[in-house]
C-alpha cells in the first residue's frame, strides 16, 4: 500500500512520540524483531496517545553493531527478521524453532544472535526453494526486479562473507577496485549466494511492510533516521568509490567527525569517508536522491542525522588519531534538498541540528522549511539556553534525550550540582520523578512534536543507555522486559497528551 508522506513541518497538529529501536524489544530469540511483540508496543503506544514512533537506522549494522555505521544504506537488517513470523508464513520447517539456543534476554549479544539468525535464514531459504508456493515465488521475483540496489548488495554481501568479513579494501585488488572481468566472474561463481541475500531482503521488507501497515492502522507515523555519512566498509562506498574522497587503495584520505563539544574534549573522529560534493553536484545528487527514496521504504518521516554537515562539515586528515586537528569545509547547502524535492516531491524531513551550530545552519534549515531539534538534557547549563522550552519555536521536535544521551534519570544522577538545581527550579519538580517532570516539560512546550525515549517513560538509569559516543563497546544492546508497558503508564501519558493538546 502507499504510505503517507505529508511533511511534518507543515503538519500543525501537536503530537507525542516514542523513541524505541526494534532491537530493544523482548523476545526469546536474543534480540527484538518485527514480530508480535512489536505489534503489542504499537497497541500500547496508541493507548498512550502516541502518534509518532521513531527508530534508529534499520540497515545491517557493521563495525561495533552501530546502526549509524551500516553495511548498506538500502538494505534492511536481517537480525530484525522475526523467526515466529517465518514459521507462521510457512517459510521455515515446522520444527525449525524447536531447538533455539539459550540467548540473553536482557541485552543483545550480537555475535550469538547473528550466528543463530544466519543459520535460521539459510534453513528458511532452503525450505523456500523446496516448498514455496507460486504467489511467494512471484513476489520474490517482483521484489528482485524492482530494487536495482539488490545487485550491488547481494554481490557485496556474498564477497564479504567469502573474505571472512574483511572490509572490501582488503579483498583481492581486482574485486576491491571493481574491475569488470572480476565482477562478472564473481557474479557467476557466487550466483547462489547472491540469490540467498536477495531472499533475506525480501523477507525483511515483507515483514517491515506489515509493520508499517499496522502502525498506519493505529494512526502512528514512523520516523526513520538517515545518517549523513556512510561506513567505508559498505556496499555504498564499494559500489560508488568515485563519490568519496579515497586514496588509490580504497581507504579514506580524509574522514568525518566533529570538533570538541558537549560529548568529548577531543571531538569525535567518526572515521567515515567524506563525499566528493563537487561530483555529486554534477550528477544532480543522483545517489542521494536514490538513498532518500530508499529511506521512504522504512519510514513516513526522515530525521537527517548531523544536519549541520550539509551547511559545513568537519574534515579530519585520516592520519589524525582524534578530531581536534580538522577544518570546516562547505557542504552542498540547499542545492541537495532542491534536487531531492525535484525528484521525489515534498519529502518530510527533520533536521538533527545539534552541536556547534552557526547562523548558516539555521538559515539552511529555515530555507528548506523543516523543523529542528531541542534536547531537554542540554537545557540547564545556562540561563535562557535555546533548549529551554520557553525559547522554542513551534516547528521544533523536542526530546527529553536521544540515543546519544544518558537516560533522563541517569543524566540527573550524574550531572553537576548546578545543573541539577537549575533543572529542579525550572521544572518545579522533586528528585523522585525527574524523568516525568521532563516529559511534562516537553509535552507542555510549544514544540509541535515531543518525543520521549522508552527508558525515560520507564524511569530507568544509566544501565539502560543506548549509546556512549566515542565508546565502541557495550552500545546498542539495551532491551526491556516483557510486562513493563503497563496500562497505568499508558493512561498517564495519554492524560498528559490530552491536557497538552497532543491528541
Amino acid at each position: 500500500m502507499k504510505h503517507r508522506t505529508e511533511p511534518i513541518a507543515r503538519d500543525t497538529a501537536r503530537r507525542a512520540g516514542l523513541l524505541l529501536h526494534p532491537t530493544s524489544l523482548p523476545s526469546r530469540y536474543g534480540i527484538g524483531d518485527l514480530g508480535d511483540e512489536l505489534l503489542e508496543v504499537l497497541d500500547w503506544a496508541k493507548a498512550a496517545g502516541i502518534t509518532i514512533w521513531q527508530t534508529l537506522p534499520m540497515n545491517p549494522p557493521g563495525f561495533g553493531n552501530s546502526p549509524y555505521g551500516c553495511l548498506s544504506s538500502f538494505a534492511g537488517n536481517p537480525l530484525l527478521i522475526s523467526p515466529q513470523l517465518l514459521l507462521k508464513d510457512e517459510l521455515l520447517p515446522l520444527n525449525a524453532l524447536d531447538d533455539v539456543p539459550s540467548l540473553d534476554n536482557h541485552v543483545v549479544d550480537f555475535g550469538a544472535v547473528a550466528e543463530f539468525k544466519n543459520a535460521l535464514l539459510r534453513k528458511s531459504y532452503a525450505h523456500f526453494i523446496d516448498n514455496a508456493n507460486p504467489e511467494q515465488q512471484a513476489d520474490l521475483a517482483k521484489f528482485s526486479r524492482e530494487h536495482i540496489w539488490l545487485s550491488e548488495w547481494g554481490l557485496y554481501a556474498a564477497l564479504k562473507e567469502r573474505n571472512g568479513g574483511r572490509q572490501w579494501s582488503a579483498w583481492d585488488r581486482p574485486l576491491a577496485m571493481r574491475q569488470p572481468e572480476a565482477l562478472a566472474a564473481a557474479e557467476k561463481e557466487l550466483a547462489a549466494e547472491i540469490r540467498f541475500h536477495n531472499y533475506v531482503q525480501w523477507l525483511f521488507f515483507r515483514q517491515w511492510s506489515a509493520v508499517r501497515d499496522a502502525a498506519e492502522a493505529r494512526g502512528i507515523r514512523i520516523m526513520g533516521d538517515v545518517p549523513i555519512y556512510v561506513a567505508c566498509d559498505s556496499a555504498d562506498v564499494w559500489a560508488n568509490r568515485e563519490l568519496f574522497q579515497l586514496n588509490a587503495d580504497g581507504e579514506p584520505s580524509v574522514v568525518a567527525g566533529v570538533p570538541p563539544d558537549y560529548f568529548s574534549a577531543t571531538g569525535q573522529r567518526w572515521g567515515n569517508p567524506l563525499y566528493r560534493w563537487d561530483l555529486l553536484r554534477q550528477e544532480h545528487y543522483r545517489w542521494w536522491v536514490a538513498r532518500i527514496r530508499a529511506s521512504l521504504r522504512f519510514a513516513d518521516v526522515i530525521r537527517i542525522d548531523h544536519f549541520r554537515g550539509f551547511a559545513a562539515y568537519w574534515e579530519v586528515p585520516a592520519s589524525e588519531p582524534t578530531a581536534i586537528h580538522g577544518r570546516w569545509m562547505p557542504g552542498p547547502g540547499r542545492a541537495l534538498f532542491d534536487a531531492i524535492r525535484d525528484a521525489l516531491g515534498d519529502v518530510p524531513l527533520v533536521a538533527e541540528d545539534l552541536g556547534f551550530i552557526t547562523p548558516e545552519v539555521h538559515e539552511l534549515r529555515r530555507a528548506i522549511a523543516i523543523p529542528g531539534m531541542k534536547i531537554l538534557q542540554f537545557a540547564f547549563g545556562q540561563v535562557n539556553s535555546p533548549h529551554l522550552p520557553h525559547c522554542y519555536e513551534p516547528d521544533t521536535v523536542v526530546y527529553t534525550g536521544t540515543h546519544d544521551n544518558d537516560t533522563a534519570r541517569g543524566w540527573f544522577d550524574n550531572t553537576s550540582d548546578e545543573e541539577r538545581e537549575m533543572a529542579l527550579a525550572y521544572l518545579g519538580a522533586g528528585r523522585e520523578e525527574i524523568e516525568w517532570a521532563m516529559i511534562r516539560a516537553a509535552y507542555t512546550s510549544v514544540a509541535r512534536t515531543a518525543i520521549v525515549p522508552l527508558q525515560d517513560i520507564l524511569g530507568i538509569g544509566s544501565e539502560a543507555r543506548m549509546n556512549r559516543p566515542g565508546d565502541s563497546s557495550d552500545n546498542w544492546a539495551w532491551r526491556f522486559e516483557a510486562g513493563v508497558l503497563t496500562r497505568d503508564r499508558a493512561d498517564r501519558l495519554r492524560k498528559l497528551a490530552e491536557i497538552t493538546g497532543r491528541i
